[in-house]
């Protein structure tokens, strides 16, 4: 049988214990959000934007290792302003959308770069092909923080232009991807 000075101190034990384990706080996408592209096509420059985007965040700078970062991206709709361009990248040949409606990135891992600045280091799954990506993005915090976002993605990596559009002489391999994502805390 424990005496009532164990029992505290086992209590106070596992208080303490428990202390640094504070959770990050919980967010969700709020209207104003966007999530673009750009590259380019035999030299011309092009932008788009995807059909749709869902973001849920967890995220305290001063608790990074509580912090994580989940990114539905809907592929159909994608618009580039190009009617041709835009069905080409529904096709098979880029995101075969038939097959995969969507994207995701998620990342559990998170480093200060000093400042507001920080890097998340995740894993975007695209078209089956799941590859390392890191998004460098600024943190705004406030009643509604904003995430402004970069990050470049190899398309190569994701089977995305393949055949005749793998001549990266026509298309570039790397994309940039940017974003803002407007947030809310989560209910």
């Amino acid at each position: 049988m424990k005496t009532p000075d164990r029992t505290r101190l086992a209590l106070a034990a596992l208080l303490l214990a428990t202390a640094g384990q504070v959770a990050a706080a919980d967010y969700v996408q709020a209207p104003g959000s966007t999530l673009v592209f750009a590259s380019n096509y035999q030299g011309e420059t092009f932008t788009g934007r995807f059909g749709g985007f869902t973001t849920t965040m967890s995220f305290d700078p001063k608790q990074l290792a509580a912090s994580k970062l989940d990114v539905a991206i809907q592929l159909a709709g994608t618009q580039t302003g190009n009617k041709d361009r835009d069905d080409t990248l529904v096709s098979a040949d880029f995101f075969n959308v038939g097959k995969f409606a969507q994207a995701r990135y998620t990342a559990t891992k998170f480093r200060a770069l000093g400042g507001n600045q920080y890097a998340a280091d995740g894993t975007l799954t695209l078209r089956g092909a799941s590859k390392p990506v890191t998004l460098t993005f600024t943190w705004t915090p406030g009643a509604q923080p904003v995430l402004t976002g970069k990050a470049t993605v190899k398309r190569l990596d994701f089977g995305v232009g393949g055949g005749d559009w793998a001549d990266t002489s026509t298309i570039p391999n790397e994309v940039a991807i940017s974003t803002k994502v407007v947030l809310k805390p989560a209910k």
